[in-house]
């Protein structure tokens, strides 16, 4: 059968913060292993027989970070660009419509892109044994066997083993249930009948439009509309974003999941499969810590850290020494604008400490000193009453739009490689140790012609230094 991972990844991970910000979320980091979470994702599947490229769906702001991501496991995969976010229904239903255009109708295994499972191989078994349950016209989500009375998560009840599952491990779906209080939570742990529900689901795609049809008919209408007006874009989907807009949002769960453990006229029968393959959802600081490989006494660690008499402490230092003493339960983690210190209770209320820094309109809750933009990033090292300092890395054979600035003018040296350098009428190549004066006003264009990476410092200097100050005329990745 055709197997097509779709990999949604338009989550924000605010609870990871400040590693994890809203420009530059959690799938995007490398949290818990050399790759990102959303790599880890896409390769989860590989070796499966009849797997296909991946389909993803992703906030537009972040297309470049993830086709460049895609790229580099050397993937050719499609993906579809939602204007804004209508949770995971929507999502599901634009990659099941695009995926059956040409009236194929693939088996999708759904995966969220911010998940960590540690045991690929036993994860690969038990997508194989869904993908022949969905094959045969169920709908599979996997059920998480819980160690622990855990409150964050939601559950579901599994009913009867299904007649000829293999070994028994394939359940009826009985019913979701909300996230329990401690002693609800406690109470299903003992009946061993409840599993954590862990958001993972493979079904055909026409199984899902056709469930959508009769629960939801509301949101596929939506969707068809947007996806008709989709605008291809290289690998890229551009959704129609008025009639994206007006797409009501749900999860998969409510939409559809839940509808079928009520035994409603002509819906498909829903299947979950226990899952043990070090699955966590890593919702927040404390689950990313659980996953971690610790000392001995249990600290989990990344960076220049020191621990002293520490113990049950996750501590991570992306620039500086982070040095701990005498900590137990804490959590520690430093970045170049900003250091969070939590208890391992409290880091759901990371949150809101989000929440307060975007009322009080600080970019810290949105945005990295270092921002990515797809030919390359820029860090904002320095700034001062009418000036401040970048630097910049320009991958090789990429170029910065054709622009000018109406209330900055901008000193540019190169320290590695050789830029091209688009000034008003003339061109020039500054190599290593040389400068260039871009007056305020002045059409110009940065290129990196270079097959190493061009890395320049960049003093801007004026009345108003945002980064709004920008008129584009050109641009090679369609933003002007």
């Amino acid at each position: 059968m055709d197997l097509l991972p779709v990999v949604l990844s338009g989550g924000s991970g605010t609870r990871l913060w400040p590693l994890s910000r809203e420009k530059y979320p959690k799938q995007l980091l490398p949290l818990a292993g050399e790759n990102s979470m959303l790599q880890a994702t896409i390769a989860r599947l590989d070796g499966l027989a009849g797997l296909q490229e991946p389909l993803l769906v992703c906030n537009e702001e972040h297309r470049f970070v993830v086709a460049e991501q895609t790229r580099l496991l050397g993937k050719h995969g499609t993906i579809l660009l939602e204007p804004l976010g209508r949770n995971t229904a929507p999502a599901l239903t634009l990659a099941a419509l695009w995926a059956s255009r040409d009236g194929a109708d693939p088996v999708l295994v759904v995966m969220p892109a911010d998940h960590v499972i540690l045991d690929a191989p036993g994860f690969r078994r038990a997508v194989g044994q869904a993908a022949e349950l969905a094959a045969s016209g169920l709908a599979v989500t996997f059920g998480i066997a819980p160690d622990a009375p855990e409150t964050g998560y939601g559950y579901i009840q599994r009913g009867a083993p299904l007649a000829g599952a293999d070994g028994g491990s394939a359940f009826a779906l009985d019913r979701f249930v909300e996230k329990p209080d401690r002693a609800t939570a406690q109470g299903y742990l003992d009946s061993g009948d409840f599993l954590w529900n862990s958001g993972i689901f493979v079904l055909r795609a026409s199984l899902w439009l056709d469930a959508l049809e009769r629960c939801r008919p509301d949101i596929l209408a939506a969707c068809r509309s947007a996806l008709g007006g989709a605008k291809p874009d290289g690998d890229f989907v551009r959704i129609d974003p008025a009639a994206f807009a007006a797409c009501p949002a749900d999860s998969i769960d409510y939409a559809v999941m839940e509808r079928l453990t009520q035994g409603l006229p002509g819906l498909p029968r829903g299947a979950v499969i226990p899952l043990a393959a070090g699955w966590s959802d890593v919702g927040a600081w404390d689950s990313l810590w659980k996953v971690l490989a610790k000392d001995a006494a249990g600290n989990a660690c990344r960076g220049d850290v020191i621990l002293e008499g520490s113990t049950n402490t996750l501590a991570f230092a992306e620039n500086r020494l982070v040095a701990c003493v005498g900590l137990s339960n804490l959590i520690v983690v430093e970045t170049d604008d900003a250091v969070l210190v939590a208890h391992h209770d409290a880091t759901q209320d990371v949150k809101k400490i989000v929440d307060r820094l975007k009322a009080a309109g600080r970019s810290v809750a949105q945005w990295h000193r270092k921002v990515h933009r797809p030919w390359g990033w820029y860090d904002g090292v320095d700034a001062g009453d009418r000036f401040q300092v970048k630097r910049i890395l320009v991958n090789p054979g990429a170029a910065l739009s054709l622009q000018m600035h109406h209330h900055r003018a901008e000193h540019w040296i190169v320290v590695r490689g050789t830029a091209r350098v688009t000034r008003g009428d003339e061109t020039l190549l500054v190599s290593e140790n040389q400068s260039t004066f871009i007056p305020l006003g002045t059409r110009h264009r940065l290129e990196n012609p270079g097959k190493v990476p061009l890395e320049m410092i960049e003093v801007q200097s004026g009345s108003y230094l945002g980064e709004d100050d920008i008129v584009r005329f050109e641009d090679t990745y369609g933003r002007s």
